[in-house]
């Protein structure tokens, strides 16, 4: 089965259904598991998660000092640019209190902390993972998500492998600003998800796509955001005729304009280029060490 690229995955004719599929099941993630939404409430915490968990499932059994520690992670984090180094401190402490990390017991040297993923985070993200799996499937035939349900491993190798390969693309690390002052904000992902899965049928050269009838009013309760913010995600977007209501007031249906859309699809292509070869080099590390193995 060949690699996907970005750009033939961009193109692909199904390349809207899936991002319809993904944007429904990341919403399915959040309303079974609001609390995980700490863990990408922005896209500034998606970076830090991604660099926390690969950190994390890079553990090795006979290295009980590898894995993440506060020092790597906050080594990564302002590498990456995605945060000072009180915000990565702060960001662990956070996800400690809410148990979506903890401390590794036994470590032989006392003055360093390890730390893990507590299974209903590792859960989460598996669960991120195989749906992009499933997604990829769609695009060409293939097995990606029966055989990642079948052996995690290749999770386990595989999110380390696409996270380090996002967080140095400069196109994932830095979304257009169309989309940007979303993304930035605190659950403005799922937002953006949101108007995505609203979509039906609709012709990507169109220079307008209706959302149907979304109010800000919904969306602030539905993913508990403060109105406040809504009201700045949105304007901005409508001052630059990326997206507006047919009725004054924000009233009637939503419209999302055709740089919108494309600004976004353009922009997720990377995440499942990214992820495609996650799981192709995942498959072929798995071959090597089972062909030493015989």
């Amino acid at each position: 089965m060949p690699q996907l690229t970005r750009a033939s995955i961009a193109a692909h004719a199904l390349f809207p259904a899936i991002e319809k599929q993904i944007a429904r099941h990341l919403i399915a993630i959040h309303n079974e598991t609001p609390r995980l939404s700490r863990l990408k409430a922005s896209h500034r915490k998606w970076l830090m998660t991604h660099a926390m968990f690969a950190l994390s499932l890079s553990r090795r059994d006979d290295d009980p000092m590898s894995g993440l520690t506060a020092t790597r992670f906050i080594e990564i984090v302002m590498r990456l640019g995605a945060a000072s180094r009180n915000t990565a401190t702060a960001y662990l402490a956070e996800l400690l209190a809410y148990k979506f990390l903890r401390e590794v017991p036994d470590i032989p040297d006392k003055r360093v902390k390890v730390f893990e993923i507590t299974d209903i985070a590792n859960g989460a993200m598996m669960r991120w993972f195989i749906g992009h799996m499933a997604c990829l499937d769609r695009l060409d035939g293939g097995n990606r998500e029966t055989t990642t349900i079948a052996d995690p491993r290749i999770f386990k190798l595989g999110q380390p492998i696409a996270a380090e390969i996002l967080v140095e693309d400069p196109l994932w690390r830095d979304p257009p600003d169309t989309i940007g002052h979303f993304l930035w904000s605190d659950l403005g992902g799922m937002v953006l998800h949101d108007l995505i899965a609203r979509l039906s049928d609709f012709d990507r050269a169109a220079p307008r796509t209706q959302a149907g009838p979304v109010t800000l009013g919904a969306l602030s309760e539905t993913y508990l955001i403060s109105a406040t913010n809504l009201k700045r995600m949105f304007k901005k977007a409508e001052s630059d005729d990326l997206l507006g209501w047919e009725l004054p007031r924000r009233r009637g249906n939503l419209w999302l304009s055709q740089r919108f859309i494309e600004d976004y699809f353009t922009w997720q292509s990377a995440k499942f280029a990214a992820l495609d070869v996650a799981y192709h080099q995942s498959i072929r590390q798995l071959t090597v060490e089972r062909n030493a193995a015989a």
